[in-house]
């Protein structure tokens, strides 16, 4: 999760305001949330998933159990944001301390494993522990440190190692404290830079994996008491960006499927994001998560794919109240909101991409409105941008063709309902966000085309015009 704060808590009123209100990371403070957000779109996308998220935590806490849950949804939907909501939420934040933390920014997201995954977050806990109230008692980190001397023979064993994690190291005096500050600091780094592991060392690690459980819950009990005598709260631990492209397969596999007692077991509150495709996938029956515990933030839609692909007028109202809460309306000529907001498929971080294009080109044009001629450009470059997502690249951790792509595309945009089962092709385009995963209003899914590519399927003549002009579902429909 990206660490971004806005400039500017109120409406841009001019065309070189717009950057300092409009950015796709998510809400991060308080004072963001207050500013920006907007309940509506909670309304056209099946409810506040957030809402039953609190439950769940409250819930746990009087059965005194631990809560382990998932939040998921496609790029650009607001599910950091929603999470912000969630432990901003003055009723949680009595009851609950959280610490964030992202697969990209605190992990190696290409090389890391699941014992990784448990090492941060203990780290984390028991720092954060030291820091509000006190230190865990010394036998526990003494277990730890225990846990990691028993690999020193393996390490010794390692010529070409290239992480040095021997408790103490570079940390002056002989307490266990000064030992512990060694080993988690030298543990950083060596999550943030993985693949400099030996290999070794790592399966040493797997093959020890019920004993960390066993150090690590101990220790997370300790701290959740010691937070509990100081504060009267326990810690929730919040896990971003596993659903992100270019993580492994295999690396999201290992961690909730094969090695998913890391959830069940650990004596702590988990919320996790993980990719849609898994939790549809045959594999995630052994995920820790319960189906009830497990959510999904739909698109907003635009259109009614079951009408034709009529105008969705709840679904752009909603978009239309997030964009004017951030730039004044007068700054775009009249329609250009419309146009833009069904270019975008109700996707926010899209609808924020096409703004700030489009106002960046009427402010090189020394222009001070928004006009169609800014539009047109800012949709052609994205139009552009997805057409390139939807061809098939050596890079591509899935290798579907075009053709096949585009004969889905075609079932789906004519309401097959055999073409809603989730394939292969079906998840590419997903991935692709050339498919929309939508919600009819009463909690049952469906599927629809983004409209910037029912205009490429139009110019492919895959799709053809409407008998009244346009093309119904892109961006030309009348």
């Amino acid at each position: 999760m990206e660490n971004f704060s806005l400039t500017r808590f109120q409406a841009a009123t001019s065309l070189k305001e717009i950057h300092l209100t409009l950015s796709p990371s998510p809400l991060t403070t308080q004072r963001e949330i207050d500013a920006f957000y907007r309940q509506e779109m909670n309304e056209v996308r099946g409810g506040d998933k957030i809402k039953r998220l609190k439950l769940g935590l409250e819930r746990a806490l009087e059965a005194k159990d631990s809560y382990k849950a998932c939040l998921m949804g496609h790029p650009g939907v607001g599910k950091s944001t929603e999470l912000t909501r969630l432990i901003n939420d003055a009723e949680i934040d009595n009851k609950f301390r959280a610490i964030r933390f992202s697969i990209l920014s605190d992990l190696d997201p290409l090389n890391f494993n699941p014992l990784d995954v448990v090492l941060l977050m203990v780290i984390e806990i028991v720092e954060q522990t030291v820091a509000i109230a006190q230190r865990p008692r010394e036998e526990n980190l003494q277990n730890l440190l225990n846990w990691f001397n028993q690999e020193e023979i393996t390490r010794k064993e390692t010529r070409e190692s290239k992480v040095t994690i021997e408790a103490g190291g570079g940390i002056k005096g002989d307490s266990l404290w000064s030992q512990m500050l060694g080993l988690f600091a030298s543990l950083k780094g060596e999550l943030r830079f993985a693949s400099t592991r030996e290999k070794k060392v790592v399966e040493y690690r797997i093959r020890r994996f019920n004993d960390l459980i066993f150090v690590a819950n101990q220790l997370l009990d300790d701290c959740n008491q010691k937070l509990q005598e100081k504060e009267k709260r326990q810690w929730l631990i919040i896990g971003e960006d596993f659903d992100k492209a270019g993580i492994p397969t295999e690396r999201i596999t290992d961690l909730f499927i094969k090695y998913s007692n890391i959830f069940k077991d650990l004596n702590i509150h988990l919320i996790f994001n993980l990719p849609i495709a898994l939790y549809n996938s045959s594999p995630a029956i052994r995920l820790a998560f319960l189906p009830e515990n497990s959510l999904i933030i739909p698109d907003t839609a635009v259109f009614h794919q079951q009408q034709n692909h009529s105008p969705n007028q709840q679904g752009r109202s909603a978009v239309r109240k997030v964009l004017e809460v951030r730039v004044n309306s007068d700054l775009f000529e009249q329609g250009q909101i419309e146009r833009i907001i069904v270019a975008s498929g109700g996707n926010i971080r899209d609808i924020f991409y096409l703004v700030n294009y489009a106002s960046d080109t009427a402010i090189l044009d020394n222009k001070k409105t928004i006009d169609a001629d800014a539009v047109n450009i800012a949709i052609s470059n994205l139009r552009t941008e997805y057409e390139r997502r939807l061809g098939d690249s050596n890079f591509d951790i899935d290798h579907v063709s075009y053709d096949d792509k585009a004969a889905l595309l075609k079932r789906i945009y004519d309401g097959d309902k055999k073409a809603q089962i989730p394939n292969e092709i079906l998840y590419a385009l997903l991935n692709d966000r050339a498919i929309q995963e939508l919600d009819k209003g009463n909690g049952e899914r469906c599927f629809g085309v983004h409209p910037l590519v029912v205009d490429i399927l139009n110019s492919q003549n895959i799709i053809p015009f409407s008998s009244q002009g346009g093309v119904p579902g892109g961006t030309s429909s009348k």
